[in-house]
């Protein structure tokens, strides 16, 4: 180690080779107290090895390349920027110095160093911490600049990283993140990154990192800075102000950091750099005159338009929420208006007001701070436009002029506040200087957009040239980093010279140095004091305060500042370092699997995170709502209510000192809660991310993608690889099997054929049948039957291979045969045949069923002279001979008996023929046509001369060419079979070379059809050895037949007559119900959207692709059309030889292929073809439908279980679910079931199932609960049902359009038509009235005529009419025990509309595609997201046509498809219509069969549910039952219960139970916290009133008392009986409160139409409420008179609602 040291020693003192002044010339020194000694370079940099380790030869290599780097930032470092960073490698410091005093450069040069022992480290990482964006993008531009290192950015837009692979990229990619401190408390909370990998952790602006605060500094330190961590990151901060914000000290930031504070103690060097602003205060004062101030009239004006503005929002606004959040912004927007009317005068309020009514929704809730849906357009007319007409009125009676602004003379009060007349007067004082540049500071972002346009308008200050500087997404004009970096170039070049910010202009951001500072608005800290005085660093600048001398305390504020500062320095130079680590003993939740932790401050928005994530439309927004109580005077208790769908209901904290920790523990207890209950994932992440690779599109649109292939071999049946092997002197025996054909009709002649093989067939196999599709609907049937075993003898095994081969050579390669002589035998087929069996010519004794070799043809076919050397063929035809009895052919005499019955070649037309016979009565002088005899044409043609023109003409058939005869034919596959004549041809003698003895056309016809027999054959062979390993690995397994697995493993691409498509259908949606089935039974709690992404996570096609491989199933699957020449029994050898090393190569050709359209896939010797991923999960699901149609259910589960998809469930869940929907039956007086079981068909046993299926997730019943759990459940098994129906009524429709009709028929368009037909939708309970003017608009379209029908595009279906008849389906399942033959019946009488109407509704985005690919014009999407809202373009262009349709939705893919809608009729009123069948036709046409349930063999549930009680039916009226009231929706719905009808807790506990499938009650008090939380109330308070009795007796009697804050202003007060325990007592105070404000006025659960409508008649009343202090008499002695007002309030209510229902 000593050796290793000094030979680095040189090199490192190289590195910091900087020219260092004595202490006597001034050169700073670091200080921290009394620490002033030199520190070491040489030990620094050795102390850094320490933390690294040793470093190999390798490292010192890279080293060495390092340090010849262009960029070093040592070149500029100052001295004391290189002491500090000395000082930072030995430990954590935290470095204090003044706006530009180079703190970021000593960073640089601390990364620098970090980096150079980071080289051989790849996980290791270097972190940059800004608090905002602007600065994360421009720290990073001064690191990328200063040093070579890779450098990532990460802000708020970093949203592509999601996953935990995704920042290992990153980490692998760059050496320093550059990030704001939420992300990396992020990725710490849920591992992305863990700190063991951090090497260096900077933080900018440091003095964040307060102990008692939540900023994600002191997050990041009190959670993961913990001593047990194996590799500690080092810390370095950065700060101009250690000392931030009130209870701010340095002992505590030093503290959290586990860091000292460092400064330099001497400033001259620091003033070479930096100069210090004369701070200067400007006062300015109220009116001399005794004359009234008008701001009391104007304000007072506001106060009236702001309650007109109130009373107008609580009149037209009918959403809870909407209202509420709308109130708040009306609050927001009062402020600002005040603000500005204060502090810049009258024309400043209008200017605000002006800028606020130009602005966008989403801008002005920026700027006002109101990140909720509000009512705008009301808060804009009845609050804003008032407000600057008023504002307007008074300037022009103030200042006699209507536009513009008048001279400086006439620049007076109240026009202008006294601020902004001093602020006017100091602007005008500097502006002629030379080169001068200014910074006006005010707090909020409508003062600077106002102040900037005030400025720009006065002429007097024309020689300033302004703009506005506010924080990136914080308000008006939403201004972007774009924009920032604009303005802040034009500052630079000197084009603007007066910029008016907020606190962005204070911190980091690379602003140029100003000679004037104006604080507009006083900081707020010291911090704030020290940042933006150091933005005046110009010599000779200026730091001025605008003070109110009639406010002492702004006098105050100042001089504290200063002393602060002071004191804050002295601190720093005079404390010695007593540093120790503290253990932060923060409450947080940890999940130890993973290492993912929350801390209470965390847990808030992880909270808010996971509800946005929870399933939501446009008609509900999900979102926790708190409420708080006061446990007691010095304690609270904070109340989360989560949405309706969330698995839990509400959460109550354990009582905290205030409402800020009560809220954090709510949360934090609710994310525990969520993750034990599996909402959450193990990471602590919402479980809304799907398989990384997931595909599960059932388009092939992008199929061709290499990406979606892989490269499978082909799978050759055993019984077709068994050799056989040849032993000398000994017979060989052959399973021989004959091959029948029987052609319809009988009109040709096949000679008999049989195959010889060494392995048996299994006897599946000799069942097979095979119907030849032949042309003119002539087919040839074929079968194959046993003849037992043949023996062989050497020779002829010999002679059975030659004649193989030269049958394969004369049918495939006939390019061999031209030549004069072919060998056989030369190739040894033992060794690279892929299948062993020989097909030979048979001769069949059919009356003692036997079968034998045609030797006597094989000898004589190979006896052809063609297969004989030249020098060994003897002429036969001796002069001796009759020539009568030999033909003269081109290559020479031949007997006729050889001619006849053999294969010719004719090399003057290159073609094959057989020969049938000679004709004796024709010969070459005969006519051949055109009154031209055989020997002219032939002449004049081909240019040959007969010697023998006299012999007969030969009959000659054509040798064919071989054909694929297993492809599906087009339209003539209906035509009727009819017998068509053999063509012949008559041939001279001598243009005819003889080649074949004996190769007759019959053994022709014959051999036509073989290969397509043998690879079917094959295929099916494949189908019975994947059947036998089904049966070889679980019971269900033989259930299914090798022909229903030929089906599912044959694709569409092989063109045969049948294929897996219609099996994958069904398969598809049995598998889809299988495991919706199984997730839903085995997660209670989990919601919908949690549950359907587990589902698309187990049935997407990657899922399925690796169950399938796993199991090696992909190598059944037979996926190509059969090519003749791509043939390969023994006797033809593939020329192609693969291997593992070569087989990519080989097959990338295929690539260039697929793009070009041609099929040229290339075929190797071991059978590699491509495969498409879809294809493998298409055959799975193909599987599961063979079981489905030849067994049933449980074979079809049993295979899942098997290949390892999670299909099982336990009886018993059903059982708890059922039993746990009996709580639902406290709705039961909302609504006829027994009217509604009617409409379904089905009466329930479980009623509460019913009234959950009811429930939509906006209904606020206070107990949690929805239906979309149901509507899960009942979209998988409709979608079995439908499908189900589907394939067995129309079995002859072709896979294509059966998947679109199925699609159709399950799409929500088309469950929302059984809704409106059936009346369902009435009965839905829900509390968004958007949603029910929605449904009534939808359903007065569905019941117009159907020829007006062809506006549906502009009525969109709202998705919870679908919605409702699925989550019905869902309940009837599990009421029924998940009995199918009791919802197929439901499903059956639904048929009827869902029929009917999906031929109005077809997919617009297909039938889009459809009619591009009809007129070839090409189609292209475009998409913007904007305010939550997407924009999708669609547009095709081609030829004569080009339009386009842009549609606005909050669903990008509800967008989509109207944008095809809209698109589809343009063009179709352009006339341009796809020429093809619809569907309405298509089902027209097909031939209908019975429906049938295909599959289901379960046992129903409830035979296993006998341990159930049976349900109790729900009494109709009882003391506890809630009142219904009727709603404008025409459904009845329940007004608050009296207190009688709570029965909470003895204890007063809420419940915290799950909310998936079962109801929860709440405290009243919980529950009136809420109705004032709902309504923008001030919580209710309570307070002890009364005790009575001794110490060990007390009883308490509790007061609680509310303020109803709409316009009027009721005061309501409730004094409850005595309890012996308080908490009791405060629970029975509330449940009267609740009972007395329904009693009077407040009907909380009721339509807020509804609501205005009972106010109406509240002035009917014979008692008078007091608006203000007086309590609310006691309703009982309000006698007949109140009684006899609430009838006449009912009647009009229902009136009301009739006549809406009209």
């Amino acid at each position: 180690m000593e050796g290793r040291s000094r030979a680095q020693k040189p090199q490192i003192e190289q590195i910091y080779r900087v020219d260092r002044p004595s202490e006597a010339s001034g050169q700073p020194r670091v200080n921290m107290g009394n620490i002033n000694e030199d520190i070491n370079m040489l030990g620094a940099l050795e102390a850094l090895e320490v933390r690294y380790g040793d470093q190999d030869e390798e490292s010192s290599m890279l080293e060495t390349q390092f340090q010849k780097t262009e960029k070093d930032p040592r070149t500029i470092a100052r001295g004391y920027q290189i002491e500090l960073c000395q000082k930072a490698l030995l430990e954590n410091i935290i470095v204090y110095l003044e706006t530009g005093c180079g703190k970021t450069h000593i960073a640089v040069l601390l990364i620098y160093e970090t980096i150079r022992r980071l080289k051989n480290s790849k996980k290791d990482i270097c972190i940059f911490l800004a608090p905002t964006v602007a600065l994360v993008e421009q720290q990073a531009k001064v690191i990328r600049d200063s040093i070579d290192v890779k450098v990532g950015i990460y802000c708020g837009t970093s949203n592509r990283l999601k996953r935990h692979h995704d920042w290992e990229k990153e980490m692998e990619q760059f050496e320093v993140f550059v990030m704001t401190p939420q992300i990396l408390l992020h990725n710490l909370s849920h591992c992305f990154i863990r700190i063991q990998h951090i090497a260096l952790l900077i933080f900018d602006e440091c003095h964040y990192a307060q102990a008692e605060s939540n900023h994600p500094y002191a997050e990041i330190m009190k959670i993961f800075y913990k001593p047990d961590v194996a590799r500690l990151p080092r810390i370095f901060g950065m700060t101009a102000s250690p000392k931030f914000g009130k209870g701010a000290s340095i002992s505590s930031l030093e503290t959290l950091l586990n860091a000292k504070v460092y400064t330099v103690e001497s400033r001259e060097e620091l003033d070479q750099f930096v100069s210090s602003p004369k701070v200067k205060c400007y006062y300015y004062g109220t009116a001399v005159n005794d004359s009234p101030n008008p701001h009391v009239t104007y304000l007072g004006e506001l106060e009236k338009i702001k309650a007109e503005s109130m009373l107008t929002l609580i009149k037209t606004i009918e959403d809870y929420s909407i209202l509420k959040s709308t109130k708040m912004a009306l609050q927001r927007l009062h402020c600002n208006l005040v603000f500005c009317l204060d502090n810049l005068g009258l024309w400043g309020a209008l200017q605000a007001c002006r800028i606020l009514l130009k602005g966008d929704p989403i801008t002005r809730n920026e700027v006002i701070e109101v990140n909720e849906q509000c009512g705008d357009d009301i808060l804009c007319g009845s609050y804003l436009s008032p407000a600057a007409f008023y504002f307007d009125t008074q300037c022009k009676k103030a200042n006699g002029t209507k536009d513009g602004l008048s001279p400086v003379d006439n620049l007076e009060f109240p026009f202008f506040s006294l601020k902004l007349l001093q602020l006017v007067e100091v602007l005008s004082n500097f502006r002629a200087q030379s080169d001068m540049k200014c910074i006006i500071f005010v707090n909020r972002i409508i003062t600077a957009r106002s102040l900037a346009y005030i400025l720009q308008q006065i002429k007097l200050l024309s020689a300033w040239r302004c703009s506005y500087l506010v924080g990136v997404h914080s308000g008006l004009k939403n201004m972007s980093r774009k924009s920032t970096s604009t303005i802040l170039e034009r500052f630079r070049s000197g084009e603007l010279n007066l910029l008016v910010a907020t606190k962005v202009g204070e911190e980091g951001l690379d602003i140029q140095t100003c000679c004037l500072v104006i604080r507009f608005d006083l900081p707020e800290t010291v911090a704030s004091f020290i940042q933006s005085r150091g933005r005046a660093r110009m010599p000779q600048s200026e730091y001025a305060f605008l003070v109110d001398r009639g406010n002492p305390k702004e006098m105050e504020l100042i001089k504290n500042f200063h002393k602060d500062e002071a004191q804050m320095n002295d601190e720093i130079s005079s404390r010695k370092s007593t540093l120790a680590y503290v253990d932060f003993k923060e409450k947080t939740y940890k999940v130890d699997s993973t290492g993912a932790v929350i801390s209470l401050a965390t847990s808030v928005s992880l909270l808010h995170r996971y509800c946005s994530k929870l399933p939501h439309d446009e008609f509900f927004n999900p979102k926790p709502i708190l409420s708080y109580s006061n446990d007691n005077a010095d304690s609270t208790i904070c109340y989360i209510t989560l949405p309706a769908n969330a698995p839990i209901h509400q959460i109550m904290s354990s009582p905290q000192p205030s409402r800020e920790a009560a809220k954090k523990d709510a949360c934090l207890k609710a994310c525990q809660q969520l993750h034990e209950l599996g909402a959450l994932t193990h990471y602590l992440l919402p479980d809304d991310q799907v398989d990384e690779d997931q595909d599960s599109s059932d388009s092939d649109c992008d199929d061709e993608d290499s990406s979606r292939r892989e490269l499978i071999e082909m799978l050759v049946p055993s019984v077709l690889r068994e050799p056989w092997i040849k032993v000398e002197n000994t017979t060989l025996s052959l399973n021989s099997y004959f091959i029948i054909l029987n052609p319809f009709p009988a009109d040709r002649l096949y000679k008999d054929f049989g195959i010889f093989l060494k392995k048996p067939f299994p006897q599946e196999a000799e069942r097979m049948e095979l119907d030849i599709q032949l042309a003119r609907g002539r087919s040839v049937l074929t079968k194959i039957v046993s003849c037992g075993t043949l023996d062989f003898t050497d020779d002829e095994i010999l002679l059975a291979e030659r004649f193989q081969e030269m049958w394969l050579k004369a049918i495939i390669d006939k390019s061999e045969f031209v030549t004069d002589f072919v060998r056989l035998g030369k190739d040894d087929y033992s060794n690279s045949a892929s299948t062993f069996y020989l097909l030979l010519p048979v001769n069949v004794d059919k009356h003692r069923g036997s079968m034998t070799v045609d030797w006597q043809l094989i000898t004589k076919c190979l006896s052809s002279p063609i297969f004989k050397n030249p020098e060994d063929i003897i002429n036969t035809c001796d002069r001796t001979s009759n020539r009568n009895d030999f033909l003269y052919l081109a290559s020479g005499p031949t007997q006729i008996k050889d001619v006849l019955n053999s294969l010719v070649y004719v090399p003057c037309k290159d073609t094959f023929y057989f020969v049938s016979d000679y004709l004796r009565g024709k010969n070459s002088f005969s006519i051949f046509k055109d009154e031209r005899s055989y020997v002219d044409h032939y002449a004049e043609v081909f240019r040959s001369q007969f010697l023998h023109p006299n012999q007969p003409l030969l009959k000659a058939k054509q040798l064919f060419r071989l054909d694929n005869l297993l492809r599906k034919k087009g339209s003539g596959d209906g035509t009727e079979p009819r017998e068509k004549e053999e063509h012949f041809v008559e041939l001279p003698p001598e243009i005819c070379v003889l080649k074949v003895m004996g190769f007759s056309k019959e053994i022709g016809s014959t051999l036509s059809l073989l290969p397509s027999i043998m690879h079917r054959l094959e295929s099916f062979l494949v189908a019975i050895e994947l059947r036998q390993k089904l049966c070889d690995s679980f019971s269900q397994g033989s259930q299914v037949s090798a022909e229903r697995i030929l089906e599912a493993l044959t694709t569409e691409r092989c063109n045969e007559r049948f294929s897996l498509e219609r099996l994958e259908v069904l398969g598809d949606a049995f598998l889809k119900f299988a495991v919706g089935r199984h997730f839903f039974l085995e997660n209670h709690s989990l919601d919908e959207g949690i549950l359907t992404r587990k589902r698309s996570n187990m049935v997407n096609n990657t899922h399925l692709l690796k169950l399938a491989s796993s199991n090696n199933l992909h190598v059944y699957i037979r996926d190509q059309p059969f090519e003749p020449t791509h043939f390969f029994p023994f006797g033809r050898s593939c020329s192609v030889i693969c291997d593992d090393c070569t087989k990519v190569k080989i097959h990338s050709s295929h690539d260039s292929n697929l793009k070009t359209g041609a099929n040229t896939e290339v075929r190797c010797n071991k059978g590699h073809h491509w495969l498409q991923k879809k294809t493998i999960a298409d055959f799975v699901e193909a599987l599961v439908g063979a079981f489905l149609v030849d067994s049933g259910f449980k074979a079809a589960i049993e295979f899942l279980q098997w290949i390892g998809m999670p299909v099982d469930y336990k009886h018993s869940h059903v059982a708890d679910i059922c039993a746990a929907s009996r709580t639902f039956t406290a709705l039961s007086g909302l609504i006829d079931l027994s009217a509604l079981e009617n409409r379904l068909g089905y009466q329930f046993q479980y009623k509460g199932l019913l009234l959950q299926a009811l429930l939509h997730p906006s209904y606020n019943n206070n107990y949690g609960g929805c239906y979309q759990r149901l509507e899960f459940l009942g979209d998988a098994v409709l979608d079995y049902l439908i499908t189900s129906y589907l394939y067995s009524v129309y079995p002859k429709m072709k896979p294509g359009q059966l998947t679109d009709l199925r699609s159709y028929s399950v799409s929500n368009n088309s469950f929302a038509g059984i809704a409106v037909d059936r009346e369902i939708y009435k009965f839905m309970l829900c509390d968004s009235a958007s949603l029910i003017q929605s449904m009534n608009k939808y359903v007065e379209f569905y019941n117009t005529s159907s020829s007006n029908k062809v506006l549906a595009e502009t009525v969109p279906c709202p998705k919870a009419l679908g919605d409702l008849v699925e989550s019905c389906v869902g309940a009837i399942l599990l009421d029924s025990g998940f009995n199918l033959d009791v919802v197929w019946n439901v499903m059956i009488s639904f048929l009827d509309p869902v029929m009917k109407f999906s031929a109005l509704q077809q997919n617009p985005i297909r039938e889009l595609q459809e009619l591009c690919q009809f007129y070839n014009w090409e189609i292209e999407y475009s998409s913007v997201k904007k305010d939550k809202m997407f924009s999708v373009k669609a547009l095709v262009n081609g030829g004569e046509v080009c339009a386009s349709v842009i549609a606005t939705n909050c669903s990008k893919k509800t967008a989509k498809r109207n944008a095809c809608q809209e698109l589809c009729l343009t063009l179709k009123d352009k006339g341009y219509k796809k020429k093809m069948q619809s569907l309405e036709e298509i089902l027209k046409s097909s031939p209908k069969m019975e429906a049938k349930l295909i599959g289901y063999d379960e046992i129903p549930t409830k035979k296993y549910m006998n341990s159930i009680e049976s349900p109790s039916k729900p009494q109709e009226k009882h003391s506890g039952s809630a009142k219904p009231e009727t709603s404008s929706n025409g459904v009845r719905r329940m007004v608050d219960p009296t207190p009688q009808c709570r029965h909470p807790d003895a204890n007063g506990s809420n419940s915290q139970a799950p909310a998936g499938d079962c109801l929860r009650t709440s405290s009243a008090k919980s529950r009136l916290y809420e109705i004032c939380a709902i309504n923008c109330w001030k919580p209710p308070l309570f307070e002890c009133f009364q005790e009575t009795g001794p110490d060990h007796l007390k009883q308490f009697a509790f007061k609680v008392s509310f303020t109803i804050e709409d316009a009027s202003y009721t005061h309501v007060e409730c004094i409850g009986n005595h309890r012996a325990k308080k908490k009791e007592a405060a629970e029975f105070a509330a449940q009267g409160a609740i009972c007395e404000s329904s009693s009077i006025k407040l009907v909380f659960d009721i339509d807020q139409a509804l609501m205005i409508h009972i106010v109406s008649y509240i002035d009917k009343l014979t008692f008078v409420i007091s608006a203000d202090e007086e309590t609310i008499p006691d309703p009982h002695r309000l006698g007949d008179d109140l009684e006899e007002c609430l009838h006449l309030i009912k009647a009009s209510a229902l009136a009301n609602m009739s006549a809406k229902n009209k």
